[in-house]
């Protein structure tokens, strides 16, 4: 990971996040001054709308005042340190304070430094730089450990992890949440045939055609095991479910990929199982990937190259 010739960070699609907070408009019309011709600079003057704004934007970083009306830094640290949809943002704490306690206390609550006033604006960006470089590192470490080698889409431990999340979004929002898990058909006669390194190559095609059929942002495609593959699509009903199933079908038939051992097409074809439910009552997540199994099941019984699905009521 290089870095860039703007800011020295490393190379990233987006610019970064920053979140400024301070309960004082002069001091974030400062910083914001600061940064903002190399990050996508967020502004919170109180602890509560800090909050939000981490989990509707997630920012890379945050500048964080201590002294505040109502909820102080300390609290807001504390609050999205505990919350795992937000514990990994890096906080550097900006107070007027010195004593070593009070530093003591931020960097026990989490935060990655602490900057006293008044700023020093080359100390301030030094230190904003070091601690994003950081971040954005780890984010790339994690990437690399969410993705499957071999096709380059997320691998299955962040297929639980998205599913999981997802659930608990579902739940609260009361939205329905489907999955999607294809099969490749007979991939083993294809492997006996064309030979594993053909293989390799047909699961990577797959891969790519599956990709480029859902298009929001959070919706996941990942390798579920061997030649099998899950699709995760939050707050969608099973029809919105089943049309996207259909495209996968037909983008994977249209890849052309000669498979002469398939009972089901002279090309290589899928088989695909949707199931559909809103989270509700005593149910866990492994409910859904249950029911959408079983319709896989049933497409692979009932000839292969084919979606089935199924709708299941909340308890």
């Amino acid at each position: 990971m290089k870095p860039s010739m703007e800011t020295g960070l490393p190379h990233s699609h987006n610019r970064p996040k920053l979140l400024i907070v301070d309960d004082q408009p002069t001091n974030i019309r400062v910083l914001h001054e600061l940064f903002r011709e190399d990050f996508d600079v967020f502004m919170a003057t109180s602890g509560e709308q800090a909050i939000t704004v981490c989990h509707v934007q997630q920012p890379d970083l945050i500048l964080l005042d201590v002294v505040m009306e109502g909820m102080d830094g300390y609290e807001v640290c504390r609050r999205l340190k505990a919350d795992t949809a937000t514990q990994g943002i890096p906080i550097i704490f900006i107070t007027a304070q010195q004593q070593e306690s009070e530093e003591l206390l931020g960097l026990e609550l989490g935060a990655v430094d602490f900057i006293s006033k008044p700023i020093n604006p080359v100390i301030v960006k030094a230190r904003v730089r070091t601690h994003l470089t950081l971040k954005l590192q780890s984010d790339l470490l994690r990437s690399m450990a969410m993705m499957d080698g071999l096709t380059g889409v997320a691998n299955r431990r962040k297929f639980d992890e998205d599913i999981s999340a997802d659930w608990r979004l579902c739940f609260r929002e009361q939205k329905p949440l489907s999955l999607i898990l294809a099969d490749v058909d007979f991939f083993k006669r294809y492997n006996d045939r064309y030979g594993h390194q053909a293989g390799d190559g047909c699961l990577k095609s797959v891969a790519r055609a599956l990709s480029e059929t859902v298009g929001r942002p959070y919706d996941l495609v990942a390798r579920y095991g061997g030649e099998e593959f899950a699709c995760v699509l939050p707050k969608t009903d099973l029809s919105g479910a089943v049309e996207i199933a259909q495209r996968m079908q037909e983008r994977v038939r249209a890849l052309g990929i000669e498979h002469s051992a398939s009972d089901v097409d002279r090309v290589v074809t899928i088989s695909l199982g949707v199931a559909t439910l809103t989270p509700s009552g005593d149910l866990e997540y492994q409910a859904l990937i249950e029911a959408a199994d079983k319709q896989l099941y049933e497409a692979k019984s009932a000839g292969r190259g084919r979606v089935c699905s199924s709708a299941m009521e909340p308890s």
